[in-house]
C-alpha cells in the first residue's frame, strides 16, 4: 500500500490528507502544534466564514496576479462544492448578505470536529508537537520530537504562511526550501492595518470607531469599500486589507505612501458641491458639513487631520472625495491575518509538485499568492489542498 506523509495540519494539509486517504493511501499528519488546525479555529470565532458566492470572473479577480495560475485549482475545487464538503460533515452553510458564505453553526468548531472524526475513520494518523526540520540526506524528512527520520511514497507541504505565529505558522520551513536551491519569495504581511500617526486628540477620541461605508484607494488603486476602523496607532478593517498589495507597493517606493479615504463614496462630486454650495451665514464648518453631507464626529475628525479644512464648496467636496491619510508602514506580520509570498509559482508544476523535487507537493499560504478575506484566503486553501493530493495520487499511479 502506498504510504504518504503530509506536514502541517492546516486546512489545507488536513484536505490533502482526507483526498490521499479516500483513494487507500495510507497517509500521516505531523504538525508542531498540539492540537489542529488552530489558526482555522480561531478564524472561526468570529463567525466562520469559508468562502464566498461571488461568480467566477470577479471571484478569480480577488487573487490579483496570481489569478491565473490559481484559476485552474479553484476550478478543480470549486466553493459549490465545498459547500457540499460542508454539509457531508453534517454542518451545512448559507450566504449572507455580503455574498460571503458561513456554517449555519456560524462556527468552525463543529466543522472540525466531525472532519476530524472522519479522518480518523479513514485511517489517517496525526502525529503532534512534531515539528519538521529538514531533509536527511537520504531524503528522508527529519522532525523535532521524533527518533529517526521519516520516508513515505509522496510528501504534501502545507505549512502555511508566517502570520499568527503563535497558531503554528511561522515560515521557519524557509531554510530548508531555501538550502535545496528552491525559490521562495519573502514573507510579508498581507490582511493586515496600516500604521498612521495620528494626532494625539484624534487617536484618543477615535480609537475604535468605524469609519461607516467609506471608500478607499492608493496611488490609482482600485477603490476597495466597506467600512474602516480607527486605531489608536493606525487604520484596520477589510477596505484596507483589500488594498494590501497596493500599500506594500507605495510604502516600498520613494514618494509618501498616501490612502485616500473617500468619505461619500456613493455621491459624486458635483452633488456633494451643490449641498455645500447651501451654507448659511455664520454656519460652523462642523455644523455645515453634518447639515450638508450628514457627516459624523469622526469622518469630521478625519478631515482636521488633513489640514485647515476649505470654505469653498469645490474644494471641500474634492476633499470630501480624497482624504489623504499619509501611512507610515504596515503592521507587523505577527498581527497579519494572511502572508503574502512564499515558493515561486515556477517551483512547481500544475500539478503543484516542486520541480526539483518529485513525489514532493505544496499547498495552501506555503505558494506565493495573497487574497483578501472574505472566504477567498479558506477557499484557495482547500482548492490546493484538493489539487496537490490529486497530483500526489497521480504521481504514484506512474
Amino acid at each position: 500500500m502506498s504510504t504518504a506523509t503530509v506536514v502541517g495540519g492546516g486546512p489545507a494539509g488536513l484536505i490533502a490528507a482526507e483526498v490521499l486517504a479516500r483513494a487507500g493511501v495510507t497517509v500521516t499528519i505531523y504538525d508542531r502544534m498540539p492540537s489542529v488546525p488552530r489558526k482555522f479555529l480561531l478564524a472561526g470565532h468570529g463567525g466562520m466564514n469559508i468562502t464566498h458566492s461571488e461568480d467566477r470572473e470577479p471571484f478569480l479577480a480577488r487573487y490579483g496576479l496570481s489569478a491565473e495560475r490559481l484559476a485552474p485549482m479553484l476550478d478543480a475545487f470549486t466553493s459549490s462544492e465545498l459547500r457540499a464538503w460542508c454539509a457531508d460533515l453534517g454542518e451545512p452553510t448559507f450566504v449572507g448578505s455580503s455574498g460571503r458564505v458561513f456554517p449555519q453553526s456560524f462556527r468552525a468548531t463543529p466543522l472540525v470536529r466531525a472532519w476530524l472524526g472522519r479522518l480518523g475513520e479513514l485511517g489517517v494518523t496525526l502525529e503532534r508537537r512534531t515539528r519538521w526540520t529538514g531533509w536527511a540526506d537520504d531524503g528522508a524528512l527529519r522532525f523535532e520530537g521524533l527518533d529517526g527520520a521519516v520516508a513515505s511514497d509522496v510528501v504534501v507541504f502545507a505549512l502555511g504562511g508566517a502570520s499568527w505565529p503563535r497558531l503554528g505558522s511561522d515560515g521557519g520551513w524557509i531554510g530548508p526550501f531555501v538550502d535545496r536551491g528552491i525559490t521562495v519569495a519573502p514573507l510579508r504581511a498581507a490582511n493586515v492595518g496600516a500604521r498612521v500617526a495620528w494626532s494625539e486628540t484624534f487617536a484618543t477620541r477615535f480609537e475604535g470607531v468605524p469609519l461607516k461605508n467609506v471608500g478607499l484607494s492608493v496611488a490609482g488603486s482600485r477603490t476597495a469599500r466597506g467600512d474602516a476602523m480607527v486605531t489608536r496607532t493606525g487604520i484596520e478593517g477589510g477596505p484596507v486589507y483589500a488594498l494590501g498589495a497596493a500599500i506594500r507597493d507605495a510604502l516600498d517606493g520613494e514618494d509618501p505612501c498616501v490612502l485616500e479615504v473617500d468619505l461619500r463614496p456613493a455621491v459624486p462630486a458635483e452633488q456633494l458641491v451643490e449641498r455645500l454650495r447651501r451654507r448659511r451665514p455664520k454656519e460652523s464648518a462642523a455644523t455645515w458639513l453634518r447639515r450638508a453631507l450628514g457627516l459624523d464626529p469622526v469622518a469630521l475628525g478625519l478631515l482636521r487631520e488633513a489640514g485647515a479644512l476649505p470654505t469653498d464648496p469645490v474644494a471641500m467636496a474634492a476633499l470630501v472625495k480624497a482624504v489623504p491619510v499619509e501611512v507610515a508602514e504596515a503592521m507587523p506580520i505577527e498581527r497579519a491575518i494572511s502572508s503574502a509570498g512564499g515558493i515561486a509559482w515556477s517551483e512547481v508544476d500544475e500539478s503543484l509538485m516542486l520541480r526539483a523535487l518529485s513525489g514532493t507537493f505544496v499547498a495552501g499560504e506555503m505558494l506565493d499568492w495573497e487574497a483578501p478575506t472574505g472566504g477567498y484566503l479558506l477557499q484557495a486553501s482547500f482548492s490546493t489542498g484538493v489539487v496537490a493530493a490529486r497530483g500526489a495520487l497521480a504521481w504514484l499511479s506512474r
